[in-house]
């Protein structure tokens, strides 16, 4: 098959390695990608939310087969597109990727099929949103309604900070039209957890779990990130709790969605918190989750591109996805600044001549070659380092030993990430 994967972070290259190591591959095509991308297929400088260019691009390379990574041209309509001139893609339309691409629609749904989730109200005047600030004490958090690269949820102790969010999405445009209406949700406690399944718009099957660390340092500390690491299978996730969220959010949402006439299909990740009454939803998200595929795919034994492919033809029922039993994490290392600003351009250490291996894995984020052909830095995001082994403390020794031999000082990681 001749394969084409939209994106360019460190998730399309877990993507594209597994796709890669499928037999059914042909041809791999990644646009736009990334340097650590270049090794294992083509890339072609094409963006992601350049939906006409895209989809000349996967007919003039014959694609039997377009991947959408990240959300924004699932929300935008790719695979809408690609449908009208007839080439197959794994991933929601754009109709049922609202379902990441509106957090009012993904609350108001929620409520609808009696999914469990926080009180929430949303905003688009400032002096009712500092009024329910005001009813809520300041303990809440405030979500931007749109797409904000995973940093338009601001999770706020008093009331000056979840002022001081509103005003910077509501007034000063932060993030332009995706925080012109904010939600202002209760604030729950509780152990994380992300459960991922893929769908075809009927059947779904388990393809995953993981945890996440979104704050930018150790502790938990920090603005909220897009991810500075995770963990996979899901530490806190027991038997019973796990069949809770498949019985009480994952089957209603497929369900809900298929009577709401919006079909899902592809993955949907659900990022739920264990509270004393049980899992309630945190967000749902219309893909993979970057860093969450750098460990959920490694353990993935059954091959991508065949789940994909029953996913199209709606025949998930026919397939057994299986994980093993080894643990992943994987650490990301960020530019100093992130998640606020940065310097770009930093030259990294040879990392070409760091092979991968079964048990450890570079993924390239945020990367690209200069002038000079040397490999420096592009994003907030750089690189994630991810560990395979039999046991957690296992995979910390080997991640964090490899991130000390690879000494990159301009950049920043997390010490904490799968510590128990």
């Amino acid at each position: 098959m001749n394969i084409l994967i939209v994106g360019s972070g460190g998730r399309e290259h877990a993507i594209a390695r597994s796709v890669k190591n499928s037999p059914l591959t042909k041809r791999l095509v990644v646009a736009p990608g990334n340097p650590g991308i270049a090794n294992l297929a083509e890339c072609k400088k094409i963006e992601v939310d350049d939906i006409q260019g895209i989809c000349k691009l996967a007919k003039n390379i014959k694609a039997d087969l377009v991947i959408i990574g990240p959300e924004i041209p699932l929300v935008k309509g790719l695979k809408n597109k690609l449908n009208e001139i007839g080439i197959k893609a794994f991933g929601p339309t754009a109709e049922a990727a609202m379902i990441e691409g509106s957090k009012t629609f993904s609350r108001n749904f929620c409520k609808k099929y009696k999914i469990p989730q926080p009180r929430f109200n949303y905003f688009s005047d400032l002096n009712l949103a500092y009024s329910e600030i005001d009813k809520l004490n300041g303990f809440c958090v405030v979500k931007a309604d749109g797409l904000a690269s995973g940093k338009g949820v601001f999770v706020c102790d008093n009331k000056q900070e979840a002022k001081l969010a509103c005003k910077e999405m509501l007034n000063e445009k932060k993030f332009g039209a995706s925080g012109l209406k904010i939600l202002i949700e209760e604030r729950i406690t509780g152990k994380e957890a992300s459960v991922f399944v893929v769908s075809d718009g009927k059947d779904f099957k388990i393809i995953g779990t993981a945890q996440d660390h979104k704050r930018a340092f150790d502790n938990d500390d920090g603005p909220n990130t897009g991810g500075m690491g995770a963990i996979s299978p899901a530490p806190s996730l027991d038997d019973s709790t796990f069949k809770k969220i498949i019985t009480d959010i994952i089957q209603p949402t497929i369900n809900g969605m298929a009577l709401e006439k919006k079909k899902y299909e592809g993955i949907l990740y659900a990022g739920v918190m264990i509270t004393k009454d049980g899992p309630k939803l945190i967000e749902f998200n219309c893909r993979f989750g970057d860093p969450e595929a750098q460990v959920i795919l490694p353990l993935l034994e059954t091959d991508i591109v065949e789940i994909m492919i029953k996913s199209i033809s709606n025949n998930l029922k026919d397939i057994d996805i299986n994980f093993g039993t080894k643990k992943a994490i994987t650490v990301v290392l960020a530019s100093k600044g992130y998640p606020g600003e940065f310097k770009k351009d930093i030259i990294l250490p040879d990392i070409p001549s760091y092979k991968d291996s079964n048990n450890l894995i570079i993924y390239h984020s945020g990367t690209k070659l200069n002038k000079n052909d040397e490999l420096v830095t592009n994003g907030g995001r750089v690189l994630c380092i991810t560990s395979i082994s039999n046991t957690v403390s296992n995979c910390r020794e080997n991640a964090y030993n490899f991130i000390k031999k690879l000494n990159c000082p301009k950049l920043f990681y997390r010490t904490d990430i799968g510590k128990l």
